[in-house]
């Protein structure tokens, strides 16, 4: 085994918001990849529309740049839990990782995920504390925090060791001093050649890649990426795909690629510690071993945590189908799904009892609503499910998941927020009060407990509180649990909505829609106050008479309509209701359209009920 001097490969990790995206800007920027006169977008690496709305990345990325005649392979990782599929496979390429905190929150729960995949992994880690600048910034608070955070999960003494930069991710400027940083970032690029290792590989074995990633162009085919651990790789070499079952595939090496900035530079030859990019192996996966055709041997493959949470995924069965996607038949959607599954490692999905419906299940609710997203924007029509946790067998004994749920809210609404945190079988293991006046409340609670707990979050801190949770393990069914404490309102025959009926029964709850909206019969059109059902006629209309009494009999006032975003849309479903996805629309309903079938399914459970 040699070490290879002129590269260095690491993976920034971060917890969301806290400026990841932002430095690999400035190091782009620093490193001259870009003309001077150039254009570049901020959050340049937040290429897809999703992550640059949302503001968090989703999907790994590679970029390269050059420094004193060192190439550092760079590699941009979610900072969300529910994406942990990408950072624990983004790993296996990498010999060490930026961790990247805020100055005045340190690390927070989603830090601790991503720092006990590289620490497992043996990486050597480089503490960036950014946002120096903010006026209740606390550079020694984070680096206290963030090192007792290492120690919790076991990090070995060389590992605890390690070398923290200050950053002001914004202006591109670092320093060893929190006191006194410089112009650049050169401090940190510094610190990158100095204290992260070099990869130790096998230039004279024969060539193994593990695919990492998988990438498609429409003229060069399928591209595998991953780090070639050993060996070299030439333009028109033969070579074998190993997939996990261990089957052997033979195949031609059309195009090879390293990568420099924010593109791919097609080159003959690559050799081992790169990060490289191959094109002609077309059924390459992620987690199969490409190898040297004389005596293939296999890497060990990705390993990832299973999913805790599924959903169903079916044809569109509402009176409105077809009118508004592209994509809306069973087939279309069963072929993008498991598409899917060759670029998302943590994603499941499965076929059911029904040819139009499959079960797909995935890392929580953020996960399963990106996947929901990215299918509505390219076309396809559908329909979900509520989701659902996952339950395991263990020892003969039914266990669910349990999750580490972190708020800070002011100190006024502490004692709402425990309450809800009780109602849901949570129990609060640790509570810290801030010199801010906010309190940090740390519990662990069911993942069945989470959904729909957001919203109801939001409503109770007033959009004050902020809210992480990080999958813990799986334990003890919880018990009984309450479930959504409100009610729909559901429409009672089809139509378009006007106004005079939505106020003759706005009293009753809050609405999801307006005015001139086309309805049908079991669709939900809005939030009941009660926590049962309720039938209300929208599209009622006001009958012309030859009286008016004044003018204000006619003019009608419609209060607050709540648009929902997919997000809230998907927790407010109940277990009898389904969101209808489609590019122009998502619309809630319930399974049974009909009122006299919900009559009757509810007629029978109380009979087994043994409820008169």
């Amino acid at each position: 085994m040699t070490l290879r001097g002129d590269i260095r490969n690491i993976a920034i990790i971060a917890h969301v918001d806290h400026g990841k995206t932002t430095l690999v800007d400035a190091m782009l920027r620093q490193s001259h990849i870009f003309r001077d006169n150039q254009q570049v977008a901020e959050r340049v690496m937040d290429s897809n529309a999703l992550e640059r709305e949302r503001g968090i990345t989703i999907m790994a990325k590679n970029t390269a740049i050059s420094y004193r005649g060192i190439k550092i392979n760079i590699v941009d990782t979610p900072g969300h839990a529910d994406f942990g599929g990408e950072v624990e496979r983004i790993m296996n390429m990498v010999d060490g990782v930026l961790l990247l905190v805020d100055a005045v929150d340190g690390p927070m729960p989603q830090t601790r995920f991503v720092l006990r995949q590289a620490l497992q992994r043996g990486h050597r880690a480089i503490l960036v504390v950014n946002k120096i600048d903010r006026p209740n910034a606390r550079p020694n608070h984070a680096l206290n925090e963030t090192f007792d955070l290492f120690v919790e999960l076991g990090a070995s003494e060389a590992q605890a060791e390690f070398v923290t930069v200050y950053t002001n991710a914004i202006t591109g400027q670092a320093g060893l001093d929190h006191k006194h940083v410089g112009p650049d970032l050169e401090p940190l690029f510094n610190a990158i050649v100095e204290h992260i290792p070099a990869p130790d590989v096998d230039p004279q074995g024969l060539a193994q890649l593990l695919v990492t990633t998988t990438t498609y162009d429409d003229y060069k085919g399928k591209i595998a990426v991953g780090r070639l651990q050993s060996g070299t790789l030439k333009k028109g070499m033969n070579v074998a795909r190993i997939d996990h079952g261990g089957a052997i595939t033979p195949a031609k090496i059309t195009q090879l690629f390293t990568f420099s900035g924010l593109s791919r530079d097609e080159v003959d030859e690559a050799s081992a510690g790169d990060i490289v990019a191959v094109a002609g192996v077309g059924d390459a996966s992620i987690g199969d071993t490409i190898a040297d055709a004389i005596d293939p041997r296999p890497l060990p493959p990705i390993r990832v945590e299973e999913p805790t949470l599924r959903m169903t995924f079916g044809v569109n069965t509402g009176p409105f189908s077809g009118r508004e996607g592209t994509f809306v038949t069973s087939r279309k959607l069963r072929e993008r799904l498991y598409a899917e599954l060759e670029r998302d490692v943590a994603l499941r999905v499965e076929d059911t009892d029904s040819a139009d419906t499959l079960l797909v299940s995935g890392r929580g609710e953020l996960h399963l609503a990106i996947l929901v997203e990215t299918l509505r924007r390219e076309g396809y029509e559908f329909q979900v499910s509520r989701p659902e946790v996952i339950l395991k067998e263990v020892d003969g004994e039914k266990q669910e998941p349990y999750e580490q749920l972190d708020v800070e809210v002011p100190s006024d609404a502490v004692g709402v927020v425990v309450e809800m945190v009780g109602q849901r079988r949570g129990s609060v293991t640790e509570m810290r009060h801030r010199d801010d006046g906010t309190v940090h409340v740390v519990s662990r609670i069911p993942t069945r407990g989470l959904l729909g707990f957001r919203n109801m979050f939001l409503t109770s801190t007033r959009g004050r509180g902020i809210m992480n949770t990080l999958f813990e393990s799986y334990g003890p069914l919880a018990g009984p649990m309450a479930r959504r404490e409100n009610g729909s309102l559901i429409a009672f025959e089809p139509g378009e909505t006007t106004a005079y009926g939505l106020a003759a029964v706005q009293d009753r709850g809050t609405f999801f829609i307006g005015a001139g909206v086309e309805v049908y019969e079991g669709m939900v059109v809005g939030q009941h106050i009660r926590d049962r059902d309720l039938e209300v006629n929208v599209v009622k209309t006001k009958h012309l008479t030859n009286m008016r009494s004044s003018n204000s009999d006619i003019a009608v006032k419609l209060d607050g309509i709540r648009n929902l975003s997919l997000d809230d849309a998907i927790e407010f479903l109940a277990e009898d209701e389904l969101l209808e996805v489609t590019p122009k629309a998502f619309r809630l309903r319930k399974r049974l359209l009909a009122k006299q079938d919900r009559d009757r399914i509810l007629g029978q459970q109380k009979k087994a009920a043994g409820i008169r």
